[in-house]
């Protein structure tokens, strides 16, 4: 039986890297392109529509929150597999294929894109490779599992993802879902990804102020996972973060 794949692309003032995005995912890798314009000011919305995406709108900007409202389109219809891909044309889409790989042989739940080896010189700032470095330490050391890379390209199966009941709105995202798959015991892979300098300026590494908010988020994130894994449950239920399941 063929599994249905959809993939999310958060997006925020992206309109001129979204048409390379699109027409870069491989034809019939997927049944269902959804871009979430998370409060762009420019055509981002429009472009992405023209380009053959289904469109969400989140006016509350937060990369976890933008992910979050993406499930909550697909949920009344939901696929087999989730793609998470950015919209910045850095990563490849063609290597969708390779995430998808190992989940489609039945063997995995989780698989995360990893840019280590692959990434093009300069693509991966000096600021972002050490964050990185960091972060899979915390969760190696905190966690016990020796992930590589935090990058966001990643596929999961639905059910699975699910499980995870995922709720953060911030940059700390990709963080609680490496962490808390660890946590509940799914199987996890990563697969090496190619990764080159994006189209525009970044959101996170085109700033130090950026840059340091988005690690201090990231790094809150894994500790406290660890520390206090209760308390994102608390905040969830008194509303401060917006669960989907």
């Amino acid at each position: 039986m063929s599994l249905s794949v959809s993939i999310v692309i958060p997006a925020l003032n992206e309109e001129e890297a979204l048409p390379s995005v699109i027409a870069a995912i491989p034809y019939g890798v997927c049944q269902r392109i959804v871009v979430v314009d998370n409060g762009s000011n420019d055509d981002t919305g429009n472009v992405a529509r023209q380009a053959g995406a289904e469109v969400v709108s989140q006016p509350r900007r937060g990369y976890g929150r933008a992910c979050l409202a993406g499930m909550a389109h697909l949920r009344s219809s939901p696929p087999d597999i989730l793609v998470f891909l950015d919209a910045d044309y850095s990563d490849y889409p063609e290597d969708c294929a390779a995430l998808l790989k190992p989940i489609l042989a039945g063997d995995i739940d989780m698989v995360c894109g990893s840019r280590v080896e692959l990434a093009e010189g300069g693509a991966l700032a000096p600021q972002v490779r050490y964050g990185n470095s960091l972060a899979t330490f915390l969760i190696r050391v905190l966690h016990g599992f020796a992930y590589t890379d935090m990058g966001p390209f990643r596929a999961i199966r639905w059910e699975a993802l699910r499980q995870l009941e995922m709720c953060d709105p911030t940059y700390g995202w990709n963080a609680e879902m490496q962490v808390k798959a660890v946590q509940r015991g799914l199987k996890v892979a990563e697969v090496p990804v190619r990764y080159r300098r994006r189209i525009g300026r970044s959101k996170i590494s085109g700033s130090v102020r950026a840059t340091v908010l988005a690690g201090v988020l990231i790094i809150w994130t894994i500790i406290v996972l660890k520390v206090f894994p209760k308390q994102q449950e608390r905040r969830r239920e008194n509303g401060s973060i917006e669960p989907v399941s």
